[in-house]
């Protein structure tokens, strides 16, 4: 391994159910009470969930309706998008108290290194913990942080423990920690991939860490060095302060498969939101619009249109997504997945046009 990744200090944040967070924060009588951001009580799709509704099983992507079978006493609100990415800019305002190094995932969620922190803290912990309080006060909201010497592990540790907690993966427990993780827990490993690894024996990291490189780059393709990799506490990634995003898209996998129009356009509602939250709050426009479809069989197939000009909203980029998949139908068979994402980027476009021994 390269002395110098050996040496990196990474926190990785993650806001704990922030838009409902939010919500019950600017509500007191949604405190202590399940509550879904998006959908309805009758249609539509969960786009957040509050820990209380997920204690009932209630999670984001779900259907309205299940959601509230789940929990009969659910309670519904409209996502505020311009009031999370305001929060979210007051939330990075406090990281680059710390560090420079910052790598944004989510309006909720980022990466920073803080190998040189810019307060002079003496650990990362140190970092994590003032961050946390100083998010706390700022914004009357909590933060659980992961802190190590690599992303997959401070993703993994931000997990952890959650909500509101600070968990340390050091270099001696990597390893160890990792071998006992649940395969299910990998940050890359996605419930088809759990499931797919589950057939062929691999449960836990050990199980993982017994597999040749050969055979997983063979049974997994190019994601097989990542899982080598990580399943020995390995992870080389730097923080990257300045991505070039090449596209900004989300996905979700259905319990259910189904080929009726009406529930996946419900079903990309949510997507629609998360993806324009996360290029809006970049300052990101797109000239072009991709919707994909994985069916049962696992086959895909992928739509997409480019534009003269800029998306222009999230109105539009709901359009032209639907406008998509009503282009795919009737369908043959059933769909178990279905995403959208954006690309063709011009920074900063007018808003006019039609658009983280070692001491952690």
């Amino acid at each position: 391994m390269d002395p110098e990744v050996a040496l990196r200090k990474i926190i990785h944040i993650d806001m704990d159910a922030f838009y409902a967070s939010v919500e019950q924060r600017d509500d007191p009588s949604l405190r202590g009470k399940p509550l879904a951001v998006g959908g309805s009580r009758e249609r539509g799709v969960v786009a957040a969930a509050s820990y209380e509704a997920r204690r009932f099983g209630v999670r984001s992507a779900m259907p309205s309706a299940t959601a509230r079978r789940l929990c009969p006493d659910l309670l519904f609100v409209k996502p505020r998008f311009e009031v999370y990415r305001a929060v979210s800019e007051e939330i990075r305002a406090v990281f680059a108290r710390h560090t420079a190094v910052i790598e944004p995932v989510a309006l909720d969620e980022a990466y920073l290194d803080v190998t040189e922190n810019l307060l002079g803290l003496p650990t990362a912990t140190a970092v994590a913990k003032a961050i946390r309080a100083e998010i706390l006060e700022r914004t009357g909201l909590v933060a659980s942080a992961g802190v190590s010497y690599n992303k997959f592990l401070a993703k993994v540790a931000s997990d952890h423990r959650k909500p509101n907690a600070l968990f340390v993966i050091t270099p001696a427990m990597g390893p160890d920690f990792v071998a006992a993780l649940p395969i299910g827990r990998f940050h890359g490993v996605g419930p088809v991939t759990e499931a797919k690894m589950k057939r062929l024996g691999i449960e836990t990291g050990a199980d993982l860490r017994a597999w040749t490189p050969e055979r997983l780059r063979e049974t997994f393709g190019s994601a097989g060095a990542y899982y080598h990799a990580v399943a020995r506490g390995i992870d080389e990634r730097p923080v990257r302060a300045h991505r070039v995003r090449k596209s900004i898209g989300a996905e979700t996998t259905f319990s259910d498969d189904t080929a009726a129009f009406e529930v996946l356009a419900a079903r990309l509602a949510p997507l629609f939101d998360k993806v324009w939250a996360a290029a809006d709050a970049k300052g990101m426009r797109a000239r072009t619009v991709t919707l994909k479809l994985k069916f049962s069989d696992f086959a895909q197939v992928t739509r997409a249109r480019s534009l003269p000009v800029p998306v222009a909203d999230r109105a539009g980029l709901e359009r032209i997504g639907l406008d998509l998949l009503a282009g795919l139908f009737p369908l043959r068979r059933s769909a178990r997945l279905i995403g959208v994402s954006l690309s063709g980027f011009a920074q900063d476009a007018p808003e006019a046009p039609l658009q983280l021994g070692l001491a952690l």
